[in-house]
């Protein structure tokens, strides 16, 4: 058994506490200036703080594995063969039909049930 080393570095640690202290004034500046300041200001003020802890965080090994896995994750995507629109009417179909017949199996076990124990208990 080989155990993993830690290997994060500093300068991905540093950048990791500096993006929560960027997430943590964005949060302590929307509710701090409120009444002070119009929405739209705080929604681009909130918009730009993200966009500078994404950049940042991207900057890290985490955040470079991160951009690799969607990076593939779309690559995969784009080679799915989706459903054309009969297909997926069909299968929606036929799964409306079964629950209704679960259904109706269902409450004529519970209308038996409720039946036989009216019986039992009268």
């Amino acid at each position: 058994m080989s155990k993993e080393k830690n290997t994060t570095s500093i300068r991905d640690r540093v950048v990791w506490w500096v993006v929560f202290a960027i997430v943590a004034a964005g949060i302590w500046g929307n509710s701090y200036y409120r009444e002070d300041l119009a929405v739209y200001i705080r929604a681009l003020a909130l918009i730009g703080l993200a966009v500078l802890a994404g950049f940042l965080l991207f900057q890290t090994e985490r955040g470079r594995n991160l951009w690799i896995l969607i990076r593939d994750a779309r690559s995969e995507l784009r080679r799915v063969i989706w459903p054309n629109r009969q297909e997926t009417l069909q299968t929606t179909l036929i799964v409306l039909v079964m629950v209704m017949i679960f259904a109706l199996i269902l409450w004529m076990l519970d209308s038996g049930l409720s039946f036989l124990t009216t019986l039992l208990l009268n």
